[in-house]
């Protein structure tokens, strides 16, 4: 079927897309699922098979591979009911067409199903097009995200379990043998062992004809992480269907820094060498399916390539699609004041409509240790702040799903939790540091705040859900983009921006998404030049030339764009030139700075 919409919603958080397929699909919007918290997969499996008076059989952690059977039995109802409000939508009878009608106005114009409907209800009356609708309507796809970092090992009885039921290893195993029809995005990494475990479902595998059950999707932030590791999948018979181009630090969530390559360079790139992307995997593929004796598709497989990470405008969104051929474009912030499509609490959405640029940072509060994009105030940090107060820094850990540090115990603990931040304080006691190091050593270590609970607690809020075991704190992961959206919004308000039909951005100095990168790039080579302090070794010195070479590359690269264009970006093109410019003076002076701490190190 022909695709409804160029956007998609990524994954947000733990709980905010949760059940956005369930809100969403029906209107053939894409959104994606996070399988992290299988606890809090169950817990609303419960409330929805109650509210739908389901039949209802709890998965608790006393039975065998407990995780992904949760993960299954989830996906599997998201499943039912969205196919069920889809059929209800596409029967007019019911609704009397208003739900379609909500389908079609929330199309771009111009989209080739909204014209081949109004062509056929000139003819005919809407209630009489009931098999055209089945056949032509594309319901929106049920993805799920697994971050391949968050592969927690499990026990049973005091034994070490074998690595298939590590967490991601069970997600995957979850989303796998569940009913859907649809793509699991890979993020945070590559892993080969998991990689690996992708051999053993048939689902993805193509059939003769190039279907594929359930798809893989890649997270990227440059093409020669994609040829990588696509190549490493096709040499074990599975095809990469997607390549999912995030901006490194203009996105919500955990940010992954590159050396200072930027999105549209990257994204130049990937068009360029698209062909070749698609030629030498397919290649690699066919000869690893033959070597397994299996079925090879007659045909190349179809590959996407989409981007996300702070678009904001109509005017941007057309131009990423346009000038870098893309198959889709993520919105993620804005949607975070659509509750039609998300699930956020009300003390938090004030939060986020109050939002300004200075309210949202790069924070170090992950316990993964990845830069993690942060709201300043969220309750989850409040939280923490009142137990380190008490003299009892450290959370409690009830879901430990980043319990990935082994430093002072046999099993991994987190290092968020109450128990890690005790061993590590003590140790740094026994220091004797002076004060003003000591306080930097101590700030470190306390704030690490345990986002596997805050990033799904809201879920449990908006739905009345017990949080006796969770308490009350969200942790909230926007983009920088928040600062310019500042009102709740509709879902087909939302649409009507992204295609635009109107405008819903109350910050009419908003920068161009290009130059907002840039400049959240340029800051954090300034903070990394920072931690330097006096002396600078050859690595670091080798990091520092390339991160400023790429960055200079990448200005050149969109003074080229923006000079040249002649439709794209008509009423802004000369603030973008002189943000340009004013950010190339800025890299100017800390490639000076630079140099004078390289010069300091040869003196030494």
């Amino acid at each position: 079927m022909k695709k409804a919409h160029s956007f998609h919603i990524p994954v947000m958080g733990i709980g905010f897309t949760i059940d956005s397929p369930l809100k969403v699909a029906q209107y053939g919007i894409d959104s994606v699922i996070s399988l992290v918290d299988d606890i809090l997969l169950e817990k609303l499996r419960k409330m929805y098979c109650e509210l739908h008076e389901m039949p209802y059989k709890e998965i608790t952690d006393k039975i065998e591979d407990f995780r992904a059977k949760r993960i299954t039995s989830y996906l599997n109802l998201i499943n039912t009911l969205t196919e069920k409000k889809f059929e209800e939508l596409k029967d007019t009878t019911i609704n009397k067409g208003n739900e379609l009608k909500k389908y079609m106005g929330m199309l771009p114009d111009g989209n080739s199903l909204k014209k081949e409907l109004k062509h056929l209800t000139d003819k005919i009356n809407i209630h009489d097009a009931g098999n055209w609708l089945k056949d032509h309507l594309p319901l929106g796809s049920i993805d799920v995200n697994i971050m391949t970092k968050v592969d927690k090992v499990n026990y049973s009885k005091g034994e070490k379990l074998p690595s298939e039921y590590n967490d991601a290893h069970a997600a995957l195993r979850g989303f796998a043998e569940s009913d859907l029809h649809s793509s699991v995005i890979l993020s945070a990494g590559m892993s080969p062992r998991l990689y690996g475990y992708m051999e053993k479902f048939k689902d993805f595998y193509p059939t003769k004809e190039g279907f594929l059950k359930k798809k893989i999707v890649l997270k990227v932030s440059d093409f020669r992480s994609a040829m990588i590791q696509g190549k490493f999948l096709a040499k074990k018979g599975l095809w990469v269907s997607e390549y999912r181009i995030e901006s490194g630090l203009n996105c919500g969530g955990h940010a992954f820094a590159t050396d200072g390559y930027l999105l549209g360079p990257v994204l130049q790139e990937f068009k360029e060498k698209r062909d070749e992307l698609i030629s030498s995997t397919f290649e690699v593929l066919v000869q690893a399916l033959q070597n397994k004796n299996t079925i090879v598709p007659e045909t190349t497989l179809p590959l996407k390539i989409t981007a996300q990470g702070g678009v904001g405008t109509a005017e941007e969104h057309q131009f990423l699609i346009d000038t870098y051929e893309l198959d889709s474009v993520g919105w993620g912030t804005p949607f975070l004041l659509v509750p039609e499509a998300t699930t956020v609490d009300d003390a938090t959405m004030e939060k986020l409509m109050a939002a300004k640029e200075n309210d949202l940072y790069l924070s170090n509060i992950s316990p993964l240790g990845v830069p993690f994009n942060s709201l300043r105030g969220n309750t989850k940090d409040v939280e923490k702040a009142a137990l380190i107060a008490k003299g009892r820094p450290g959370s409690s850990c009830p879901r430990k799903y980043v319990s990935l540090n082994h430093e002072f115990t046999e099993k991994d603990i987190c290092v968020a939790s109450r128990q890690y931040q005790h061993l590590k304080l003590k140790q740094l006691d026994e220091q004797g540091l002076p004060k003003d190091d000591y306080q930097q050593q101590f700030d470190k270590i306390v704030e690490k705040s345990c986002i596997c609970v805050g990033l799904g607690t809201s879920a449990l809020m908006v739905n009345n859900i017990d949080t006796k075991v969770e308490g009350e704190g969200v942790s909230v992961c926007p983009g920088p983009n928040m600062a310019y959206f500042s009102k709740l919004m509709g879902l087909k308000e939302m649409t009507d921006h992204i295609y635009g039909r109107t405008n819903v951005i109350t910050d009419c100095v908003r920068p161009n998404m290009f130059v907002k990168e840039l400049s959240i790039y340029i800051d954090y080579l300034k903070n990394k030049i920072g931690e330097v302090k006096e002396i600078v070794n050859k690595k670091q010195e080798n990091y520092f030339a390339t991160f400023v070479k790429n960055l200079n590359q990448g200005i050149t690269y969109y003074e080229s764009i923006f000079k040249s264009s002649t439709e794209a970006f008509m009423q802004t093109r000369n603030k973008v030139l002189e943000d340009l410019e004013h950010n190339r003076e800025k890299l100017r002076l800390l490639d000076l700075e630079i140099g004078k701490l390289v010069a300091f190190e040869k003196v030494v």
